[in-house]
This record gives C-alpha cells, sequence and structure tokens, in this order.
C-alpha cells in the first residue's frame, strides 16, 4: 500500500489523508555554489498540512487501479490505512512512512512531518566551470542584416577610430577663441575699470 501511495504522491505531488491532512511534494530550484564552482540538483522535500484531508476522486481510481480493486473496495482499504496511521501517531511516539518521512505528535497535539529527502530525485552536483572563449564566431541579427561577432567587433574598432580621429582640443581651442572675441568686445564697449571707478 505504502508504494502505491509514494507513487502517487511522486506523480500528483500531494496525496490528502483523510483526518489527518495532506503531504506536499515541494521543489526547490537549482543552486549555483560559486566557492565550490558546482551546480547543485533541486531539492524535493516533503511538506504536511493538517487543514486539508479529503483525497480526489482521481485518486481512488488510481489506488483501485494500481491495487487491483473496485473502486468501493479501494475507499474503504484507503479509511482502514488511515484510520490506522491516525491511530498509531496518537498511541507511538513517532510513525516512520517509507520514502516520505517521519510522522509525529507534538506537545499541543499537532502533528508534524520531517521530511526525508526523496532518493528518486537526489542528483550529484554537477562541476560549472565558467570557459571564456575570446576568438569564439557567432552571427547577429544587426537591423535587418546578420552579421558575425567578428564583423561587429570591427565595425566597433573603426567606429572607435573615426572618433578617436577628431582631437578634443579642437573644440576647446574653438571656444577659447570665441571666449577671448567676446572678452574684447565687451571691453571694447564697455571700458575697462578699476576699483575707484575711473574709465582707462
Amino acid at each position: 500500500m505504502v508504494q502505491v501511495l509514494n507513487a502517487y504522491l511522486y506523480q500528483h505531488r500531494s496525496l490528502s489523508i483523510p483526518g489527518l491532512g495532506t503531504i506536499y511534494l515541494e521543489t526547490f530550484p537549482a543552486s549555483v555554489e560559486v566557492a565550490d564552482r558546482t551546480i547543485l540538483s533541486p531539492v524535493y522535500r516533503f511538506r504536511f498540512d493538517k487543514y486539508f484531508d479529503a483525497p480526489d476522486k482521481e485518486f481512488f481510481s488510481f489506488l483501485a487501479t494500481q491495487s487491483n480493486l473496485l473502486d468501493f473496495e479501494a475507499i474503504k482499504l484507503y479509511n482502514e490505512f488511515a484510520l490506522d496511521l491516525r491511530n498509531r501517531i496518537r498511541t507511538e511516539e513517532e510513525v516512520k512512512w517509507e520514502g516520505v518521512g517521519v510522522l509525529r505528535k507534538n506537545g499541543s497535539g499537532d502533528i508534524l512531518l520531517e521530511s526525508a529527502n526523496a532518493p528518486i530525485f537526489s542528483q550529484q552536483a554537477i562541476p560549472a566551470i565558467r570557459v571564456n572563449r575570446q576568438d569564439a564566431q557567432h552571427t547577429l541579427l544587426v537591423g535587418d542584416r546578420e552579421r558575425t561577432s567578428g564583423e561587429m567587433t570591427e565595425w566597433r574598432k573603426e567606429e572607435g577610430s573615426r572618433r578617436a580621429k577628431f582631437p578634443w582640443w579642437i573644440i576647446a581651442v574653438i571656444l577659447a577663441a570665441i571666449g577671448l572675441v567676446f572678452l574684447g568686445w565687451y571691453f571694447y564697449t564697455h571700458g575697462f575699470s578699476t576699483a575707484n571707478q575711473t574709465k582707462l
């Protein structure tokens, strides 16, 4: 029975137990360990929620098919299993569910699930070494034309050299000349006065 329930839980990611709650299979995405230069596989954990405990009709069809029983026999068998599980949790300190984890009751009477790692999903870490290829060629879409990355690199170099050909100091000389012409005109029209306001 437990193997069939685990199969349903792994496929549908949730399993409701009447009078107890629902066990969910949650996925935590893959992560990168920069220091170790590895990519860790996704982690799968089980979570228990005591508020939803009504199985779907789809579940009973699955159970009947997998156990070669009629639907009403599968419902009866599963309700007996749920009752037995509830009684075992009440009387024992903990109940181990193979492949899922350990169900136990805490001091306030709530049922907790200590999740086991799902062994069918565990994968090893993958080495992740950054590769920088200096001369790699690939095509790019620029406007409506396809160009290679080498052509674009050459175009950027030419564009940069065109900008560098026009020296910046020419603009500075032109602005300085305009400023000197303006100062000359101002002093010509207004004159040059000293602190005691006498014109020279």
